[in-house]
């Protein structure tokens, strides 16, 4: 009688080899215990609770937050996608201080969080388009202009341009990228290369006082483009003034008023615009363009700065021709990753 009460228990699996989805339903079971039999789940919590609703309510409403001091929205609005790494951390707390409340109340940033950025996790690309075009900040400070310059043309791109030129360093980019692009003009501090013909090559006025920014008509296979090139002034964040972007928006809105009277219907800009999509200064820019990045991305294209980029400031807009693809290029002796896209241009047979 014992062997054969020994033998039943034995089968029943009381001293078997326990099975993994046995062990992870008797974990949720405890935790899902200690929960319900603690009174005090929804009154722990609540400074997190709070910190979580205060979270969503600055991503939400960023486009509120006054610039009047220290242009502390254009600021937020620049690493706005950075935001969302204090989600989890509050889950975390949340998990650990045993609170609904604050489980409840994070599920606000997350939500909002995802309506900003969550197209963005997705990988948009596809594989059509006729004219592909660069851009990269080649830092006037650059060790190996050559190198860059053979870098950049070996994307393969049709037309590129290049931004922070310093003059004793143009001759290296012309002899580097001659053989690539037949036609090239500079301008100031940037630069056009171009596979096909460029003409009514000029500078663009955008309020410095010296020049920085140019268009150019490409006459590409699926018809004439009118190309911008622009390096808008940089921004500062000091401890005394702020986010210091007061002559980047203005030579913002002044690029973007040229840009609106541009007669050519298909244009394309390029260049360092030292800010985000989402920073509300380059509305001007944004409002009548689209990010490649953005429509055909594959992730946020973070460009800046290349040793651990943290926000797009390279941008590749477009308005008249359909962007295909968007991609960022491997790192130069630049702080800046040079960025890609491929567009259609004739657009005739969509």
């Amino acid at each position: 009688m014992a062997q054969q009460a020994y033998m039943t228990e034995t089968d029943s699996g009381g001293s078997g080899p326990e099975r993994p989805g046995s062990r992870l339903r008797r974990l949720r079971e405890r935790l899902a215990a200690g929960w319900r039999g603690d009174r005090r789940i929804w009154r722990r919590g609540l400074i997190t609770a709070a910190v979580a609703v205060v979270l969503a309510v600055v991503m939400a409403g960023h486009a509120r937050i006054p610039n009047r001091i220290g242009n502390l929205g254009s600021l937020t609005e620049t690493f706005l996608p950075w935001f969302g790494l204090l989600i989890p951390v509050l889950l975390v707390i949340a998990l650990l201080r045993r609170s609904a409340t604050a489980l409840i109340a994070v599920l606000l940033p997350a939500t909002v969080w995802l309506n900003l950025f969550g197209g963005l996790l997705t990988d948009k690309t596809g594989a059509g388009g006729d004219l592909t075009v660069a851009t990269h900040n080649v830092n006037a400070d650059n060790a190996d202009p050559a190198g860059t310059a053979r870098a950049v043309a070996a994307s393969g791109a049709d037309v590129v341009a290049l931004e922070e030129l310093k003059a004793s360093a143009v001759p290296t980019y012309e002899e580097a990228m001659a053989s690539a692009y037949r036609y090239h003009a500079v301008v100031g501090t940037v630069g056009l290369w171009s596979k096909y013909p460029m003409s009514d090559v000029r500078a663009v006025d955008i309020r410095l006082g010296w020049k920085r920014a140019m268009r150019a008509t490409v006459a590409t296979d699926g018809g004439p483009v009118a190309v911008y090139v622009a390096h808008l002034p940089s921004v500062r964040v000091k401890m005394e003034a702020g986010f210091t972007a007061r002559q980047r928006d203005k030579s913002a809105d002044a690029l973007g008023e040229a840009i609106a009277d541009e007669r050519l219907p298909r244009k394309i800009l390029l260049g360092d615009l030292n800010g985000t999509m989402n920073d509300r200064a380059l509305n001007a820019i944004t409002s009548q363009m689209r990010s490649t990045q953005g429509a055909v991305g594959d992730g946020f294209g973070f460009s800046w700065p290349a040793s651990f980029p943290m926000a797009r400031i390279d941008q590749i807009l477009v308005t008249g021709v359909e962007p295909e693809t968007s991609w960022t290029l491997p790192e130069t002796g630049s702080d800046h990753l040079p960025i890609a896209a491929r567009v259609k241009v004739d657009t005739s047979a969509s």
